[in-house]
Order: structure tokens, then C-alpha cells, then sequence
């Protein structure tokens, strides 16, 4: 980092004129971290050439530019946050990595390590995109290959070792013994350090019964080896007494392989967070004041700077267009396939791919207040919540590594004091093999696995949930109450038609109306100018422009007078209205608004402008309600305009003029009739009902996108994402069950066969080897089963 800032240093010298070079800090000079030039938030040290007093304080500048432009207006930068005071600015510290546990998400700790209930190795809350290889897959995977020969040395000599006649029995007891202290001591001692942890933290788990199991085999036939007179003589077979060192070793390396393809696929779950990490570019080219441009790494962007964005070019951070014009691939943020034509005024969001024209926009939102970066937190947040299938697990969990450890135990009595001879031996094998089979991590991965796959599954949908709960409870909802204005509609008003009065025509009508409106910052305005411009009409620059308080606009265009208003203002001018009430009267119960233009004090006629219903809107109903749901509308809009879009969208149930207060009463009346109810809705307004809703669907059309209060969020303000999402869910928790299935019906097979209850009917026996095999493909089977969720069909 230091020599980066040197080097920048450098840089920067050698490009501005005015500089005398002599705040090159001496080679290996500390470069002090606390100080930060206030305007391009660079590090900058005490023997700066460039520092300036401002209210008895010093600042230090990189260059002779940015010491100007903090002259020029010193408030901008001493108020903005990242500029505290240069004497006092502390080093902009990387926030230090959280660490959680993939099935605790409760667990939070600074720094990597092992799970206290569970022993599951902990992962980065949010991971990082050039992040290297998880150290505790390498550590593992060491562990597993330098074991593995012996591991297999040692199995081939209990084997076939007598039939070799390599060596005396007893002798050979020795080198298997030698051969596996290593893999036991060395390659298992994680696995034994946890398994002690769950004990002094009361919260038994598989490690408990791993190192129970491979303990006991292991510490019988180290006894076994060294003063084998101590075991009564049915204990010898083939001339030493039975040693199950083979045991030991096979069940630690497959356990040891066990790990390493969990954590591999562990680490491919939150492939979705990284995908979404790696659309932002890396840097960004900033427009000066002076008119040069250069690039800069994103994290120096900050609000307010110009940047331009050339073809082909990412945008980098949320903000304004300036000037230019392009159309702008927005696919990766909202799943919506067709660029959006973006011109000034237009917002652009971070990480958009930019199509075929340049642009110039202003940032506004940098950082973590990007969407970007508030869609990750999203998804980082629901990967780590608690689905409550979870916890339902979790609790079944803890018993039954208690209920394990007990059968292990009545195996080892029952075989001692009835089995065959040498009984105790078989005692041992058969309790050993009950633990090591029965595992619960299988069981404990089951949901959160799922759960990981899907949120990164629908964030590439466009769909958020912020916890595993929504992705639960969304399947099962029967009723939806949907805001009309930006969730049915697309929220922003486009002209509809001109009528004419007799005496004009319409084409006449809406190019005077749009020449008097270019004066005019109203949104309806804007539709009808648009749409002038989209007719190719020419329009001509108004004169005297004045508005008249929110009933219309007035001017003078060539040599006629105009007036553009509602009813007020024309009865103000006394102009009549008459001839063409019927007509207002037809345009306004299909739910637009009117505007009537006068002529030189004379009606020349209307233009409607209304909210146009958003393409996919049927085809979304038309999924919803094949899916079973009851479709509720509630507006703020007039009922007249309210029962109009709901006739022609085929909507029964319509409320209009609803207060938000109002939604969120039929919000708790339909769960009082016993519906389960979700609310999609887009502003502030629905902010209470969709917080009071089992499931609340925000429309994130890019407004504050973590809309607190629901727990799904739509990136595009699309219904078809209500259908998406909706289906998601039914896939997870199908997924879920298939894994918790699995989990169950394994440990239900697996423990009865090792414990011996077949023996005396097949002669049946469970060895340990294959018991740590069957526990490793368990839970490898209970993650590719999750996997499986990336490629379902939504």
C-alpha cells in the first residue's frame, strides 16, 4: 500500500504543472496513513508542497488541482464525511471480515475458525471477490494426501498381512501402529480438538461422535499393542491380539476427503454473491473541472464527480445523466432482456453495461450506498438466515447425537455380554461403527445448503429475499393485494391522445400544446412533449412563459396567445369548454388526465395524458391466478380511474382513494378471514402493510432498493418476478425436504445395520470403513442434491 501511495505520489508530480517535486517522500520514508487530501480523498503526507490554512486547521493536498479547488469552495470538502479535518482523519480502515457459521448464522466472529455448536469450519459473511482459496480447505487437503499412503499401508497389512507372512503378528501390530500415530495425531487432531470443544460447550455434534469413535478404536489397539497380556486369550486371533489401527486411519482420511469436497462445494454457493461482486468495473474515467479526464480506481469516486462512460463501458456507481444518450443493458441488475434507453435526466445504476452511445453522468450514490452493493448485503443477509425447517433440524440434531452415543453403548453391552468370541472385540467394532455412521451433518446441511443455493439462484432472477423464512413462507400464500400506480402501471405518465375542436386538427393541437410545455417542469408536461417529439412535429420556443399555480400553463407561441390547462383555468379566461365535454368526460372514466388547450381565447381542443399498464402485467396475472391466487387492487388513485384499469386487467376486487393506512388494515382483515396474504407494492405508502404482510414483495424499480419492510424484492418492478419468486420457493423447500429425507432415512438404515440387529438372521456386519464411507457420501449427496437448485427451471 505504501509504495502504491509513492508511486501515486509520483504520479501525480510528474503531471502538474507548479509542482517543484520536492514532496517526494525519501525512499522508504513512512508515508503517514492518517493524513488524506479532502478533495480526492488521496494519502498525502506532512512535506506536501501543497497544504492550505482553513479555520486554523492545515490541509494537505496532492496537487496544486485539487489545492485550487478546495479554495475555490473549502465548505464542500470539509463537510463531506470522508474529509474530516487533515490533523485528525483517520486511515479508512477496511470494515475487518465477519466470520459465520454456514448452519449457526447466530455465530459472529473477527477472525476464521471453528463453529462452537457445531464445529462446521466458519466462512466470510460476505466473501471476497479475489479471495484465495479457503485456508481450511488447503490445510485439510494437505492433511488428506500426506496420510493417505499410510492410510492405505496400513489397511492393506490388517487386510492381507497373515496371508503375506511378511512379518510375525506381533511385530506387525508395531508397524501399523507406527504408521497410523501420524494419520490419528497429526491428520485428525482437528477433528478430535473439535470433538472436545462440543463437549465443553454442552452441544454435542458429529465431531463428538468421530472422535469418540476413532478415540476408542484407536486407544484399544494401542493397549492391544503394547501389553497385549492383559486381554484373556479368546482376544487372539492369528497369533496377536485383533488390533483395528485400520480403523482408525480409514475412517480420519475419509472424513478428512469428507471435508474437503464440502468445503469445494461450500465455497460454490456463494459463487452468486461473487458473480454479482464481479459486475462492478474496476475503475472509472473522471471528468476535472478543468476538463481532463483520468482514470480512477472506483473507491475514488466520490458523490458529485462527472464521469464519462464510452460504448462498451460499465457504468461505475449509480447516478445522473448529464448529457448523451445511449441505450443501457440493465439485464444483470433486473433480468429485463431489452436495453433501456437512457438520456439526460435518466438515472443509471452501477454495474449496467452500457450498449452503443457515450455518456456523461454525475455520481450520486457511491460505495455501499450503490444498489449494487445493497443487493449484496441483501443476499448475503437471507444466505445466512435461519429457514424454520432449520431450526427444527437443529433441535433434532442435538438429541440425536445423545440418542447416538447411547446406542453406541447398549451395541457395546450387548455384544460384550452376548456376542460371539471374542465378544468385546466385536463390542468395540460394532459401537465404533454406530457412531461413525450415524451422521448428523448431513442432517444440519440439509436446509442450509438449499437455502444458499436459491438466494444466489434469485438474485440472478432479479429476485431478493432477505431471509430464508421468506423463501418458506412464500409458497404459501393465497391471496395478493397489489398497488396499481408503478406496479400494475408503469408509474410515469405518457400522452394518450388529442382531441380536436372544431376548426384544428389533432396533429396542430399537440404541437402547439407541446411548444407552450417545453417552459413547463411537470411531469405531464414532459409526456406531451415527448410525444410531440416522437411524432416528429417542430416546435416553436414559447414566449412570455408563466405557470399559473397547478391548474395550467400560459405563453405566447408565434403570434397566438395559448393557454394549457384544466377546467379552472379555462373558466379563469372565460373560454367554454362546452364542445367537447362528453369527449373529456369518456377519456377521463378510462382513467386519463385532461388537459385542455385554448387559442387566442378560443377551445382548440384536449390532450389525455394517463398511466399506461406495464406490458407484462396481464401475462403476470394470467401466471398468478393459474397458480391459485386471489388478486386484491388497492390504490391511492380515484376509483373512477381505479375500476377502469381493473376492468380491462379483469381485477374484481378494486379499492381506490386507500390511505396507507387503509392497506394496511385489509391487509390484517384478509388474515383474519384466514388468508395467507402477500402485498406488492413500490412506495413509502405500502411501507405498513407490506412490513404487516406474511410475505411483502417490494418493487425495488431501483428506489431504496433494501425496502426495509418486505422480504422479497422485485428488482424490476415486474409481476412476472412474483410468479418467479413464487415457483423458487416451491423448488427450495421441495429441496429442502429431499435433503432432510435423505438425511433421516440414511441415519435410519445405516445405524440398526451397524449396531448388529441383522446379525443373527444374515450374519450381517456393518465394518467401520464402510460406515465412514457411507457418512462422507451422505453429506456429499445432501450438497450435490442442493446444487442441483442452480440449473432448476423457474
Amino acid at each position: 500500500m505504501e509504495n502504491e501511495t509513492m508511486h501515486e505520489h509520483a504520479h501525480h508530480n510528474h503531471h502538474h504543472a507548479g509542482s517543484d517535486g520536492d514532496d517526494h517522500p525519501p525512499e522508504g520514508a513512512e508515508v503517514a496513513p492518517s493524513l488524506k487530501d479532502p478533495v480526492c480523498g488521496m494519502a498525502v503526507t506532512e512535506q506536501s508542497a501543497h497544504t492550505l490554512v482553513h479555520e486554523g486547521r492545515p490541509y494537505y493536498f496532492c496537487s496544486a488541482g485539487c489545492q485550487s479547488k478546495f479554495a475555490t469552495n473549502p465548505l464542500r470538502y470539509v463537510q463531506s464525511p470522508d474529509a474530516a479535518p487533515a490533523s485528525t482523519a483517520p486511515a479508512p480502515s477496511t470494515p475487518a471480515a465477519i466470520y459465520t457459521c454456514p448452519m449457526h448464522p447466530e455465530i459472529r466472529q473477527d477472525h476464521p475458525g471453528s463453529c462452537p455448536k457445531c464445529g462446521m469450519t466458519l466462512e466470510p459473511l460476505i466473501p471476497e471477490l479475489e479471495e484465495d482459496e479457503n485456508p481450511e480447505l488447503s490445510d485439510f487437503r494437505r492433511r488428506f494426501w500426506w496420510t493417505l499412503p499410510l492410510t492405505v499401508v496400513v489397511t492393506i497389512l490388517a487386510m492381507a498381512g497373515h496371508r503375506l507372512n511378511w512379518f510375525d503378528m506381533a511385530v506387525q501390530s508395531w508397524i501399523e501402529l507406527v504408521l497410523s500415530l501420524p494419520i490419528v495425531l497429526w491428520a485428525g487432531w482437528p477433528f478430535f480438538s473439535r470433538g472436545w470443544q462440543s463437549v465443553v460447550n454442552r452441544s454435542p455434534n458429529m465431531w463428538t461422535l468421530i472422535g469418540l469413535g476413532t478415540g476408542a478404536a484407536f486407544v484399544y489397539s494401542v493397549v492391544a499393542t503394547v501389553a497385549p497380556q492383559v486381554f484373556p486369550d479368546s482376544f487372539i486371533s492369528m497369533g496377536r491380539v485383533a488390533v483395528y489401527f485400520e480403523a482408525a486411519a480409514v475412517i480420519i482420511s475419509l472424513t478428512l476427503l469428507g471435508q474437503v469436497l464440502e468445503l469445494k462445494a461450500r465455497s460454490q454457493t456463494s459463487a452468486a454473491i461473487k458473480s454479482l461482486l464481479g459486475l462492478a468495473p474496476k475503475t472509472a474515467r473522471r471528468i476535472r473541472p478543468d476538463g481532463t479526464e483520468e482514470d480512477v480506481p472506483l473507491t475514488h469516486v466520490h458523490v458529485g464527480d462527472v464521469l464519462r462512460i464510452r460504448p462498451g463501458e460499465k457504468v461505475p456507481v449509480d447516478g445522473t445523466v448529464t448529457e448523451g444518450s445511449s441505450a443501457v443493458d440493465e439485464s444483470m441488475l433486473t433480468g429485463e432482456p431489452v436495453p433501456v434507453t437512457k438520456r439526460v435526466g435518466d438515472s443509471v445504476i452501477g454495474a449496467t453495461l452500457n450498449t452503443n452511445g457515450a455518456l456523461v453522468m454525475r455520481s450520486e450514490k457511491v460505495g455501499s450506498a450503490t444498489m449494487l452493493s445493497q443487493i449484496v448485503q441483501m443476499v448475503a443477509q437471507a444466505q445466512r438466515s435461519k429457514a424454520p425447517m432449520q431450526r427444527m433440524a437443529d433441535l433434532v440434531a442435538g438429541y440425536f447425537v445423545v440418542a447416538v452415543v447411547s446406542i453406541a453403548l447398549l451395541t457395546f453391552f450387548v455384544w460384550g455380554v452376548f456376542g460371539p468370541q471374542p465378544s468385546w472385540v466385536y463390542a468395540l467394532i460394532n459401537a465404533v461403527a454406530v457412531l461413525i455412521i450415524a451422521c448428523p451433518c448431513a442432517l444440519g446441511l440439509a436446509t442450509p445448503m438449499s437455502i444458499m443455493v436459491a438466494t444466489g439462484r434469485g438474485a440472478t432472477q432479479g429476485v431478493l429475499f432477505r431471509d430464508a423464512a421468506a423463501i418458506e413462507n412464500l409458497r404459501k400464500i393465497d391471496t395478493l393485494i397489489i398497488d396499481k400506480t408503478g406496479t400494475l402501471t408503469e408509474g410515469r405518465p405518457a400522452f394518450d391522445r388529442a382531441v380536436a375542436a372544431p376548426g384544428f386538427d389533432e396533429a396542430e393541437v399537440l404541437r402547439l400544446a407541446a411548444s407552450l410545455d417545453q417552459g413547463s417542469e411537470h411531469p405531464l408536461a414532459d409526456a406531451i412533449v415527448r410525444a410531440a417529439r416522437e411524432r416528429g412535429l417542430s416546435l416553436d420556443k414559447p414566449e412570455n412563459f408563466e405557470s399559473g399555480s397547478g391548474i395550467g400553463v400560459r405563453g405566447q407561441v408565434g403570434t397566438r396567445e395559448l393557454a394549457l390547462g384544466n377546467t379552472a383555468l379555462m373558466d379563469q379566461l372565460g373560454v367554454s369548454v362546452q364542445a367537447l365535454v362528453p369527449q373529456a368526460e369518456a377519456l377521463r372514466s378510462e382513467g386519463a388526465s385532461v388537459m385542455h388547450l385554448a387559442v387566442d381565447g378560443q377551445l382548440a381542443g384536449l390532450l389525455a395524458v394517463s398511466d399506461p399498464i406495464k406490458q407484462s402485467t396481464p401475462e403476470a396475472l394470467a401466471t398468478l391466478r393459474a397458480a391459485g391466487l386471489r388478486i386484491v387492487m388497492a390504490t391511492g388513485d380515484g376509483l373512477t380511474t381505479a375500476r377502469s384499469v381493473g376492468a380491462r386487467l379483469g381485477i374484481d376486487e378494486v379499492h381506490g382513494e386507500v390511505k396507507p393506512a387503509d392497506k394496511l388494515e385489509l391487509v390484517a382483515r384478509l388474515q383474519k378471514e384466514g388468508r395467507v396474504v402477500a402485498m406488492a407494492g413500490d412506495g413509502i405508502n405500502d411501507a405498513p402493510a407490506l412490513a404487516k404482510a406474511d410475505v411483502g414483495i417490494a418493487m425495488g424499480t431501483g428506489t431504496d432498493v433494501a425496502m426495509n419492510s418486505a422480504q422479497v424484492t422485485l428488482v424490476k418492478g415486474d409481476l412476472r418476478g412474483i410468479a418467479v419468486a413464487r415457483s423458487l420457493s416451491e423448488d427450495t423447500v421441495r429441496n429442502m425436504k429431499q435433503n432432510l429425507m435423505f438425511a433421516f432415512l440414511y441415519n435410519a438404515l445405516g445405524i440398526p445395520i451397524a449396531a448388529g440387529v441383522l446379525y443373527p438372521l444374515t450374519g450381517w456386519l456393518l465394518s467401520p470403513l464402510i460406515a465412514a464411507l457411507a457418512m462422507s457420501f451422505s453429506s456429499a449427496s445432501v450438497i450435490g442434491n442442493a446444487l442441483r437448485l442452480r440449473t432448476a427451471k423457474v
